[in-house]
């Protein structure tokens, strides 16, 4: 009788932690440390190459560009090794990529020529397989019939470019991301989100490295249910300036736009690509500023540090063909933490020394 009310009072007090041990182990949940009011803190397993402190990068300086028409006027060789060189020497040793074109190849080989410390996110870029004329403000037509075909096409040669270099460079790339912004209502190169879909299982059934779509937080807390399912982790653009959140707000709503995709899909792993602050910007001229960068860049990296998130900041250098050319000042030509003269901003000119900090 002893033995048995001995195994009844073991069993009584190993209940509830058997019961913790089934929630944490449940999915990619298995990778979350702990649920509380603040949110889900995830574990460094979920850390993309080790690391939550990422950037993007395209490098083009000075009456560069990629190509709009044209063709495209890409960095050299030796720009792309000495932008890698700023990087490396700020820490920034996982750095995000956007399409498998020239300018994309050029830096994979400088990686591996100059044996350098920096992985790789790949981007495959998407063009416009719908006419999104009625929501885009700025497509003022629909996009002609032969010109969306015409993108179809691009798309599975981009595809394939995607596939060799991620097979080419596995050594260097670590993820490979599938269209950027082509979900959302306001964009100009719109794909249906079941292509998409396909594109992923494509990709993923060709590469040995983890697959995932970037787009606006707010398309994947409404939206992205059938995605999330098909990517190995969901990647998430947050930039609370451009609705229109002070300097004081910028972090507590990026975490709550993280927590609102985290609630919506919540046995995914979550990484952020794209968050960031201008330090000059015309739409919002009483809030961009390198003073305002240099405050929700240290806030938003110690949060990412502390909470194990892969986090890109937008972007290393200043680029001055975005946006509209007859606006020096307007933001998108802004969110470098270097000037496109390589300078560094308020941001970095004290970087490491200057410890990140959460606000109080």
């Amino acid at each position: 009788m002893k033995k048995v009310l001995h195994t009844i009072i073991i069993l009584f007090l190993l209940t509830p932690l058997m019961g913790c041990m089934q929630v944490v182990n449940h999915g990619d949940a298995g990778n979350i440390k702990n649920r509380d009011k603040k949110g889900l803190e995830q574990t460094k397993n979920n850390l993309l190459a080790g690391t939550s402190k990422a950037i993007c990068y395209s490098g083009f300086r000075k009456s560069q560009h990629p190509d709009r028409g044209d063709g495209a006027v890409n960095p050299s060789y030796t720009e792309i090794l000495e932008d890698l060189k700023i990087l490396s020497d700020h820490q920034f040793n996982l750095i995000r990529l956007y399409d498998c074109g020239e300018n994309t190849q050029m830096t994979l080989k400088v990686i591996r020529d100059n044996n350098l410390d920096i992985k790789v996110m790949l981007g495959i870029w998407l063009k416009a397989e719908l006419s999104n004329h009625k929501m885009c403000a700025w497509l003022t037509e629909p996009i002609p019939g032969e010109e969306l075909a015409k993108n179809k096409n691009l798309n599975l040669s981009e595809i394939n470019s995607g596939i060799r270099l991620a097979n080419k460079y596995k050594d260097i790339i670590v993820a490979v991301n599938v269209g950027n912004e082509a979900l959302v209502d306001w964009n100009d190169h719109k794909v249906d989100v079941d292509t998409v879909i396909s594109y992923v299982g494509r990709v993923k059934n060709s590469v040995h490295q983890p697959v995932t779509v970037a787009d606006n937080y707010k398309w994947w807390a409404e939206n992205g249910r059938d995605l999330a399912r098909a990517v190995d982790f969901v990647s998430l653009h947050i930039y609370p300036v451009w609705e229109n959140k002070t300097i004081e707000d910028g972090l507590p709503y990026t975490i709550e736009n993280y927590h609102e995709v985290q609630k919506a899909l919540p046995d995914k792993k979550i990484l952020i690509t794209e968050a960031g602050w201008p330090s000059a910007g015309s739409q919002f001229p009483d809030r961009a500023n390198e003073e305002n960068q240099r405050k929700y860049f240290n806030q938003l990296m110690a949060w990412a540090e502390k909470m194990k998130i892969t986090t890109f900041w937008f972007e290393a250098f200043d680029e001055e063909w975005k946006g509209n050319s007859d606006n020096p000042l307007g933001a998108e030509k802004h969110w470098g933490l270097f000037t496109i003269d390589r300078k560094p901003k308020m941001v970095m000119e004290n970087f490491p020394k200057e410890e990140m900090k959460l606000p109080k």
